[in-house]
C-alpha cells in the first residue's frame, strides 16, 4: 500500500500520506494533507505536530511555532513536539525558549537526541559570545 495513493481519507491516512509526501520533500502537498486531516478531528495532536514540521520545510516559522504550540497544548506529555518546538525555537535563535521546550520534552523522555540538543545550545550562545 502506497500512502501518497491511498483512497482513505481518515485523519490516520491523511496524516500518513503527509508524512510520507514530507519525505519527499514535498511539503505544500502534505501541509494540505495534514490540514485534510485536522479537519475531520482538530484534536489530532499528531497530525499539529507533522503539520509544524510541514511549515518548517516550507520556512513558514511563526506558523510551525504555533502548530506546536497546538500540538503541545491538546498533548502535554507529546515529548516529540515538545523537541520540535525546541528545535524551532533554537533555530530561531530564542535559546531561553528552546532550553525551556527541550526540558519539557527531556522531563517525559530522557532520549539522547533531546539532551544532545539542549548541550548544543550552550555551544551556541558561545559561538555567539565571540562574534
Amino acid at each position: 500500500m502506497n500512502p501518497i495513493h491511498d483512497h482513505d481519507h481518515s485523519a490516520a491516512a491523511l496524516n500518513a500520506r503527509g508524512c510520507a509526501l514530507c519525505e519527499q520533500n514535498q511539503f505544500a502537498q502534505a501541509l494540505d494533507s495534514f490540514d485534510q486531516a485536522l479537519a475531520l478531528d482538530s484534536t489530532y495532536c499528531t497530525a499539529w505536530n507533522n503539520r509544524a514540521n510541514a511549515l518548517c520545510g516550507l520556512n513558514r516559522q511563526a506558523e510551525a511555532l504555533a502548530a506546536y504550540d497546538r500540538a503541545v497544548a491538546l498533548n502535554p506529555q507529546y515529548h516529540q513536539a515538545w523537541f520540535n518546538r525546541g528545535k524551532l525555537l533554537a533555530d530561531m535563535g530564542a535559546y531561553g525558549n528552546a532550553v525551556e521546550s527541550y526540558n519539557r520534552a527531556i522531563a517525559l523522555v530522557a532520549d539522547p537526541i533531546y539532551l544532545h540538543a539542549k548541550a548544543n545550545i550552550w555551544v551556541k550562545k558561545q559561538l555567539i559570545a565571540t562574534v
